[in-house]
This record gives C-alpha cells, sequence and structure tokens, in this order.
C-alpha cells in the first residue's frame, strides 16, 4: 500500500469562539478517538497531520493541499461544519471520511456527503479505509466494526497530538483519558443505551496516570471520558491508587448518583476528584442511575437535594444534569420542582438539556418517530442546549419554552448565583462556578436565545406551524444562524444539507436505508 498524506480533523465547536466562557475552554473540547485514529494511521506507514478547528476557524494544524485522506470527528451540533469541510477538500481531491457520534446517529444524511460513514471504529477499519481510499460517489459507505474497540493507544501516545492544543488553553487544561466503553444503564435517551459495558485494560490505565503525573503541564486536571465512569467502583479507584500518591493529580468524572455514597465520596476526595457530574435527568422518570425509581415529586427533590449536599461536602463541584420537556413532565410542577432543588441545594451547578432525538443513537427515538413528534431541526442545533426538535407531549411551544425561561431564570438569578457562590467552599470552584454562570448559561447564549425564542412563538405564525409539523419550510430563524457561524465555509455547505429526513431511523427498520456493501457489521440498532 502506498503511503498516503492523510489529515484528521477535530471539531470543537460549530462556531468561533465568542463568550469569554467558551474561549477559554474551547481548547478543551479535543475527543480521545480522533487522536487515536492519527496512531493509528501512522501505525501503518502514512503521513498524518492532525488538525482542530474552532468553527470555521483552524484552531491549530493544517490540512496538507494536497491530502490523500481527511478523516473528521463530529457531534451532530457540528455536522454542518463538517459537511461544509468534506466538501471543500474534496474540491481539492481528497477523500473524505466521517467518524464520532453524528456518523453514528445519522449515517444515512452522512454518506450523502462523506465517501466514508464511520460507526464503530478499531484499527482494522481504519486500515480497511486506507487501504481503499476511493472516492465513493454520489453515495458513501458506510462501515461499522462489530463492537468497541479493546484497546486504545495511551496517553504516551497521544501526548504529541494532544499537548499541543492544550497550550491554547489560557486558564485550565484538561487531559482527556479513559477506562471503559459503553454502559450498564440503559437510559432510553442515551447514545450507548444499547452498547455493552466494557471496561479496559488496568494496567495501561496506571501507566498513563504516571505519564500525567511526570509530565502535567501547570494547571492542568485529568477528565475521565468513560461514559458512566466508576461502574467496578473499586476497581478503578485501586487502579489509582496503586498507579500515583493519592492527591497528586486533580480528576473530573461523569457518573452516577448511585455509585456516590459517602464512603466512595471520601475515597474519591483523598484521591483528587474536585469535579462530579452526576446525571438526575426527572423528577418522574429516569431513577436507575439514581437508585431512586420508586421515588417521584418533592420526595425525589428533598432526597437528591440531601444527596448533592452530601457529595459537595468532599467534591467541591458538582453538576448536576437534569432534561427538561420528557414525556412524564405535565403543567408547571417538574419546573417549580426544579426550583425548589435549586433552593436545597444551593452549591450544586444546575445543568439543563432539552430533550432530543439524535437519528438512531437511542431506543426512544423509534418511538417519537412512529409518533410523528420528531422536527427537520437543522443539526447545527442538536446540541440539547439552545433547540428541541421533539415536540413535547404534554406542553404546547409556548408553554413549554415559557416555563424553561422561567427556570433558567431563577437558577440563574443574582440570587441563585449569589447563594451558589457562597455555598461552595472551594475558592477555585466558586470563581469559576459565577463565571461559567454569568458569561455562560446567564448570558446572550442560553437564557437569552430562550427568550427569543418564546417572543418568537408569540409573533411568528410561520415558526409555529413549523414546530407543529404543519410545513417543512424552515423558518428563517434556523437559517440565519447557520449562514453566520459558518462564515466563510457557508458557501462550501452542500445543497440540501440544511435538510435531513427525521424519520429515517423508522424507514430503515422497514427497508435497507444504508447502502453496506463493505460493511464488516451493522451499527448498533
Amino acid at each position: 500500500m502506498r503511503t498516503l498524506k492523510v489529515a484528521v480533523i477535530d471539531i470543537l465547536g460549530k462556531s468561533t469562539s465568542r463568550k469569554a466562557f467558551s474561549r477559554y475552554s474551547r481548547p478543551n473540547n479535543q475527543s480521545i478517538m480522533p487522536q487515536v485514529v492519527a496512531i493509528w494511521c501512522e501505525e501503518l506507514g502514512h503521513d498524518v497531520s492532525m488538525v482542530y478547528y474552532d468553527g470555521p476557524a483552524r484552531l491549530l494544524g493544517d490540512v496538507p493541499d494536497d491530502a490523500d485522506l481527511v478523516f473528521i470527528n463530529a457531534f451532530s451540533q457540528n455536522a454542518m461544519l463538517a459537511y461544509a469541510l468534506s466538501n471543500y477538500y474534496r474540491s481539492k481531491g481528497a477523500v473524505t471520511a466521517l467518524g464520532g457520534p453524528h456518523s453514528r446517529s445519522y449515517p444515512d444524511d452522512t454518506v450523502k456527503y462523506f465517501d466514508y460513514a464511520v460507526g464503530f471504529c478499531d484499527k482494522t477499519l481504519i486500515q480497511d479505509i486506507l487501504q481503499d481510499c476511493a472516492q465513493h460517489r454520489p453515495r458513501g459507505q458506510f462501515l461499522s466494526a462489530k463492537q468497541q474497540p479493546s484497546h486504545l493507544p495511551g496517553v504516551r501516545e497521544r501526548w504529541k497530538f494532544m499537548m499541543p492544543i492544550l497550550e491554547k488553553a489560557p486558564i485550565m487544561k484538561v487531559i482527556p483519558v479513559i477506562g471503559s466503553l459503553g454502559c450498564p444503564y440503559t437510559c432510553s435517551f442515551c447514545i450507548d443505551a444499547l452498547v455493552p459495558y466494557q471496561p479496559l485494560e488496568f494496567e495501561p490505565m496506571k501507566e498513563d496516570l504516571r505519564f500525567i503525573l511526570e509530565n502535567k503541564p501547570p494547571r492542568s486536571v485529568v477528565a475521565w471520558h468513560d461514559p458512566n465512569f466508576g461502574i467496578r467502583f473499586n476497581d478503578y479507584l485501586d487502579v489509582i491508587e496503586e498507579a500515583i500518591p493519592p492527591g497528586s493529580l486533580s480528576f473530573v468524572a461523569e457518573t452516577s448518583l448511585a455509585l456516590l455514597k459517602e464512603d466512595n465520596c471520601k475515597r474519591l476526595q483523598k484521591n483528587g476528584f474536585t469535579a462530579m457530574l452526576p446525571g438526575i435527568e426527572s423528577w418522574y422518570d429516569i431513577g436507575d442511575k439514581s437508585k431512586l425509581r420508586s421515588k417521584h415529586g418533592m420526595e425525589k427533590v428533598e432526597r437528591v437535594a440531601e444527596h448533592i449536599n452530601m457529595i459537595l461536602g468532599y467534591i467541591p463541584y458538582v453538576q448536576a444534569n437534569l432534561i427538561l420537556g420528557l414525556d412524564a413532565d405535565e403543567g408547571p410542577e417538574p419546573f417549580e420542582l426544579t426550583k425548589r432543588f435549586v433552593d436545597l441545594a444551593p452549591g450544586a451547578f444546575p445543568y439543563f438539556s432539552l430533550l432530543m432525538s439524535y437519528g438512531r443513537n437511542a431506543p426512544d427515538n423509534l418511538r417519537y418517530q412512529r409518533e410523528g413528534r420528531v422536527l427537520n431541526v437543522p443539526h447545527h442545533f442538536l446540541n440539547q442546549l439552545h433547540s428541541m426538535n421533539v415536540r413535547p407531549k404534554n406542553y404546547t411551544w409556548l408553554e413549554f419554552f415559557t416555563h424553561v425561561c422561567d427556570v433558567y431564570d431563577y437558577a440563574f438569578s443574582k440570587r441563585a448565583v449569589y447563594r451558589r457562590f457562597k455555598a461552595v467552599k472551594h475558592r477555585v470552584t466558586r470563581f469559576e462556578q459565577l463565571f461559567r454562570g454569568w458569561t455562560s448559561e446567564r448570558g446572550h447564549k442560553l437564557v437569552g436565545n430562550h427568550m427569543k425564542m418564546r417572543e418568537r412563538l408569540k409573533t411568528d405564525p410561520e415558526l409555529v406551524r413549523y414546530l407543529n409539523g404543519e410545513t417543512t419550510d424552515l423558518p428563517e430563524i434556523y437559517t440565519e444562524p447557520v449562514q453566520r457561524d459558518l462564515e466563510w465555509l457557508w458557501d462550501w455547505l452542500p445543497d440540501g444539507a440544511l435538510y435531513h429526513d427525521p424519520h429515517a431511523y423508522l424507514k430503515s427498520m422497514e427497508t435497507d436505508a444504508v447502502d453496506l456493501p463493505k460493511a464488516r457489521a451493522g451499527m448498533m440498532a
């Protein structure tokens, strides 16, 4: 096989950083798998360039003008940017491939704009693409490994790709590591619901931690990218304790409330865990990860708040994740309960996601599609924060966004931000929460966005018709931001890319919607 010029692009955000919080944190959005793909390509004998994009601007690295193959990693909110980049590099003669969550969730759409769309990925699959490296147009090929890889290159191998971008993070540098793939929980909204839990080998993990300890830059924190860290809690804490002295590294992880028992919190504190991101999700539903399936409403609020306050006694930064608009929600009560939680656990940072259906990525998406509730909201808005592509079951759109604005206004009011600042005792954490809450959640990006949507719903009948499924014509509110965010790459956005079939998953259950001539296995259901 000839030596190829390969570029691997990691898209860190859909638009150029403008807000202060985004500017300082954007370099920390790097993903592990693009670096892994770059290493595999090098090991297979090819010349590799690692490139990071901050919206349409290259933040680091260069794609060779004569690149043979361009791999791009993208979440769905970055898909419009990825499609435009693919079109641009195809025009220069490159073959393009898309991997990451978007490719897994929307393979039917991805194959329109890439020569290869990748589901699960391992080194053998990357080798297959490199050996073929051919244009597949007008419809690309979808390829997927049978399962997630059993081994990934470690931090020492990824360091040369990781550190240059971290040097651009001016305040805190987040070093990504991973200890497991998949998840044992089956939350119906999650991309990992049907992916078997798979711990990675412990000895490479120890080597990663020892290497980081010897080479870490100032103001660094180690972030576990596991879908749910610490499922085998004692095993993973044993790994950390055997590898490095207690407290010699700072860690952050996303995990379930059920694992954050007091004894475990004490052990986490001893080993340097400074931030945890537990999922609460709903006051009425999805109780497996908190072990509160039998608790609902105010009783669950009180129990969860008590639990969070206990955690805050050991872990200074706790982000409480909630989903707004689930089918179990009805009337003002879910939002009022969230306000009570903000009062009862003032030290927790509330993080609100809107209900979102990402193509094929979760079991519930089939039900939403069968009910005709999924909208063709452009991928650009599918980030769970700014928009929603599932019609609420128990609210009109105006009712829903009125409640959303109200709960945001309450959770990030001057009073709530001040109480959060006073409740958090860790000096760095309290100022980071203040900065984040006031410049990001409280600022134009979220509260202002939801207020704008609420006001448009009062005055724009075409928007209401679209959101109610009475027309498929995209309102202006969904097109102008894409053009603004893509900047020069707007001219390279392929025709039709603003539209996708929101029912492709459902249709694929009846017919083969994706061409799989070379796939060694189908993707997850």
